[in-house]
């Protein structure tokens, strides 16, 4: 038998950490929201393929989804979602000169030009996309 051996465990001291001590701190606060903007990104890709799945069904089921989408309260529910999503791809530009480092000519690459650079290719997707939907 080990002489050290104790049929019980001390109960450690553990100061209490309140439910909300992100509030707390500014830098906190805005992780937490932006990382809360994830979810609205989960429900739009739910969405997306809900919308799929009712285009290959019956006309009547997509018409059903359509003007379920055109309700009121669903369309400010996605105007606030539309505001998430923003948020969420504003940070998410942002953070991108602390996720990569460009090195040209043996020199790093500024990371406002890194940033331009994803903000450049951004508008330029979306004003492909919005040509092709509004074209056709």
């Amino acid at each position: 038998m080990n002489p050290d051996y104790r049929p019980y465990h001390p109960k450690w001291h553990r100061t209490p950490i309140p439910i909300f001590w992100w509030v707390r701190k500014r830098a906190y606060l805005k992780f937490t929201a932006r990382e809360l903007t994830s979810l609205f990104v989960a429900y739009s890709a739910v969405l997306l393929m809900v919308h799929v799945r009712a285009a290959g069904g019956s006309e009547e089921a997509y018409e059903r989804f359509i003007s379920w989408l055109q309700s009121p309260l669903v369309v400010a529910l996605h105007v606030v979602v539309f505001i998430a999503l923003l948020c969420h791809t504003v940070t998410w530009l942002n953070l991108a000169p602390k996720a990569m480092v460009i090195r040209l000519g043996g020199r790093r690459l500024p990371d406002a030009a890194i940033v331009l650079g994803h903000y450049a290719a951004w508008l330029s997707v979306s004003g492909l996309l919005a040509w092709v939907l509004v074209g056709t």
